[in-house]
């Protein structure tokens, strides 16, 4: 069993309500083959709770309700298996390349019981017109300049991208500006979630996508 603080059980609680027990299974399940298969370290486990799971279930506060949440480069779920057991309501399309990843999402979706869940294992660049999402999320894929390119196209013109970045989300941004304008990005933003549930809030990039606001 992996240890969660009591702030981190609160946290935890609050976000992931009623199905919390799911929530402790996919962390035993990262703590376990994740780590076997080598899509978590081992010195992670210790911190699973507070620098994976809670900080990538937190921005299901900037997603809005029933969407469609398509996430690029799933890896070990996060934050896409996170998102589907904080929000039933979403539906979710987890999109990852390698074969290994996606033999033990479809088998931690399959444990949980995620009806709200699909797997497609193909690169984000080759799911678009495959994909129509509300909201496009990514957690440690690329730099912005190269993940705008990966998300945007997947909202078909319109819709979200939520990524989630580090200290140097600015900086990111403005390095990307043009590359998001060109690709229909009409308003970026940094968004800080969790302030008031974790030690260390998550940041998030935001795009807002436009079919208006598309440049040739």
């Amino acid at each position: 069993m992996v240890e969660i603080t009591a702030a981190e059980l609160t946290a935890a609680e609050k976000i992931f309500g009623e199905r919390l027990d799911l929530a402790k299974r996919y962390v035993e399940h990262l703590a376990t083959s994740g780590t076997e298969r080598g899509l978590i370290g081992p010195r992670e486990i210790p911190r699973l709770w507070s620098r994976h799971v809670l900080n990538c279930a937190v921005i299901e506060s900037a997603i809005a309700r029933n969407s469609h949440v398509a996430d690029v480069g799933s890896g070990a779920g996060l934050p896409g298996l996170c998102l589907a057991i904080a929000r039933p309501d979403l539906e979710l399309t987890l999109i990852e390349p390698l074969e290994r990843r996606v033999i033990w999402l479809q088998e931690v979706v399959d444990d949980l019981g995620l009806d709200n869940v699909t797997i497609m294992r193909t690169r984000a660049e080759l799911a678009v017109g495959m994909v129509d999402a509300d909201v496009v999320t990514a957690r440690a894929v690329s730099a912005l300049t190269n993940l705008a390119g990966l998300t945007i196209p997947l909202l078909n013109g319109s819709g979200e991208v939520v990524a989630i970045k580090g200290r140097s989300a600015a900086e990111e941004i403005e390095k990307a500006s043009k590359v998001i304008r060109k690709l229909g990005g009409v308003e970026t933003s940094v968004v800080v979630c969790g302030q008031e549930l974790l030690e260390e809030p998550t940041t998030v990039v935001r795009i807002i996508v436009n079919k208006q606001g598309k440049t040739a």
